[in-house]
């Protein structure tokens, strides 16, 4: 079967947000599809990757259309490294920077992309009358690429399936929007549109899929995973007590509690003093950088910027702890970060900070691969935090995790290969 994937986010696109279908299109192949990939011609990302390019399949036919971003007028405003996505908002803007991020939110609906949905719907309506798929795939966010599939869903009578990497109105910084009513409202209404005349829909957890089983009776959750490393070389671990957090940190993530448990723990014990390392790799919000010094710990913490994704195996796979901050938000039962899954083929204890009864929660009590602690409960924290220490002072911090080969990601595809087909 053939099938077409839109997608803003493709290679040589960094973070999180490519990963999923650049894999799934991997192992395609393996069980009879065809994929065809549309994408941007002249993308703005926030952050590139060109390793990720080496693992784009050569004889994949990639179509690629320009695209118009009012980000690219903006950022003639500033100065200063490229504006981050709409994901990471800044917890002390400018005041130039607040005025953007109004009319981002109340003018350019669903997304700063708006703009690339009509060509985009032109050019895609003219190629499936040449070349006809079986299925239509979007994946959002942006969300302006399900408004794609939407459109054409509707010309062309194509099964489509739209996959949600994230939510939309209930993603952790939509609160934190400077929306009025009417622009809250029309997001509401072009997401039930999706959801309502999607013919199937994919999400990464299953709360998501409680949140839009009322909308559309055919959703399936297909998580984000691990595939196997670029490198099977021998890694030695760090000789300190490393706690080590992939990805971005905004406000809402940044973990006061934990730099309040460490902070206390470093003044109680001082081997403790002597052997933390903590590592943060990825951009920080400036809130990150002032609670790691107003609690003392800027000796103690190394900021990394970004990094290859292939490099980034090697600091998890090194690491003595890995950490995993949740956003600090109403929807927080619902996030599942996708380093969680690499985290877990790293095969080192994780140290979560979040609902322990959200969906991170149970795949780590699932994979018996590290704990959640819950945001305000500090002095549980510090017991675990020190329970890890000696384990690593006694040489013995290690993990025997079960359960996590459903979550490689050939069987990943093989199980949405039975929902494509299914369609």
């Amino acid at each position: 079967m053939k099938v077409l994937l839109i997608t803003y986010y493709w290679p040589p696109a960094g973070g999180s947000g490519v990963q999923r279908w650049l894999k799934f299109i991997k192992y395609f192949s393996s069980y009879g599809i065809e994929p065809i990939v549309f994408t941007v011609k002249n993308p703005n990302y926030a952050v590139e990757d060109k390793t990720l390019l080496e693992e784009v399949p050569e004889d994949l036919q990639v179509i690629r259309e320009p695209i118009w971003e009012p980000n690219d007028i903006l950022s003639k405003f500033q100065s200063g490294e490229k504006k981050e996505s709409a994901g990471f908002l800044k917890s002390n803007p400018s005041f130039f920077e607040r005025q953007m991020h109004f009319i981002r939110a109340n003018y350019f609906i669903p997304d700063a992309r708006k703009f690339w949905i009509k060509p985009s719907v032109r050019r895609l309506s003219s190629f499936l009358k040449d070349n006809p798929v079986d299925v239509i795939i979007s994946t959002g966010p942006p969300h302006s690429v399900h408004m794609i599939g939407y459109e054409l869903k509707k010309n062309t009578g194509i099964k489509w399936l739209a996959d949600f990497r994230d939510p939309w109105t209930n993603i952790d910084y939509f609160h934190n929007l400077p929306l009025r009513s009417g622009a809250r409202k029309r997001h509401h209404e072009l997401e039930n549109k999706v959801l309502n005349e999607a013919d199937a829909i994919l999400v990464v957890g299953k709360t998501m899929k409680e949140e839009f089983a009322d909308r559309n009776k055919n959703v399936h959750v297909i998580s984000n995973g691990f595939d196997d490393p670029s490198s099977q070389e021998e890694i030695t671990l760090d000789t300190k007590f490393s706690i080590s957090h992939v990805g971005m940190m905004n406000a809402d993530r940044n973990p006061t509690m934990l730099w309040k448990a460490l902070s206390e723990l470093l003044s109680e014990n001082e081997d403790f003093a002597n052997d933390l390392s903590v590592k943060l790799i990825g951009k920080c919000d400036e809130a990150v950088y002032q609670s790691v010094n107003d609690f003392g710990l800027k000796p103690y913490v190394n900021f990394i910027a970004y990094v290859a994704h292939k490099d980034v195996l090697t600091y998890q796979r090194s690491s003595q702890l890995l950490l995993l901050a949740i956003n600090d938000v109403p929807s927080s039962k619902s996030v599942i970060t996708g380093k969680v899954f690499e985290y877990l083929q790293s095969k080192r204890p994780i140290l979560g900070i979040g609902p322990v009864d959200g969906d991170l929660a149970e795949i780590l009590k699932e994979t018996e691969a590290g704990q959640m602690v819950d945001f305000k409960d500090i002095d549980s924290l510090k017991k675990v935090l020190f329970a890890y220490y000696r384990s690593y002072k006694e040489g013995n911090l290690g993990l025997q995790s079960k359960n996590i080969d459903k979550y490689h990601r050939k069987n990943l595809t093989k199980n949405l290969a039975v929902i494509l087909k299914g369609l």
